[in-house]
């Protein structure tokens, strides 16, 4: 009887840490996400972004804003996870040199154990765009 038990206790306790182990993982994968998707789609919209106009005349290198933050939203919106909510923030866009501050939040929930618990992933960006002479 008493070993019954013991088995018990070490069967229950192996199934709660794979279900810890399963919600940590979610939220890696949630978090190593939204990292490369804000990477790559912040320098894909600033390549689509830059004024041509403004380089053949002038020969500097500047974005149009409006475009840049239509460009993000719609590549980020044709990537993102549908399961989730994203919330968007621009800080700031220079036009001159290159160089935008983001921040994209989202948040995962999970359930162990009848208990819910919620998880607040914050990725924050500053991007600078580098062009060769």
């Amino acid at each position: 009887m008493k070993e019954s038990f013991w088995s018990v206790l070490i069967i229950s306790i192996g199934i709660i840490a794979i279900l810890f182990v399963f919600l940590f993982q979610s939220i890696t994968n949630t978090d190593e996400h939204n990292m490369v998707l804000l990477n790559e789609t912040t320098e894909a919209a600033m390549y689509d972004a830059v004024d041509l106009a403004a380089y053949r005349k002038e020969g500097i290198i500047r974005i149009d804003r409006e475009k840049f933050v239509e460009n993000f939203v719609r590549r980020f919106s044709e990537n993102a996870s549908l399961a989730r909510t994203y919330v968007i923030e621009f800080y700031d866009i220079n036009e001159t040199p290159p160089k935008v501050s983001l921040k994209v939040s989202s948040a995962e929930k999970g359930n162990v154990v009848g208990e819910v618990m919620n998880f607040d992933i914050v990725n924050r960006l500053d991007a600078i765009l580098e062009t060769p002479h």
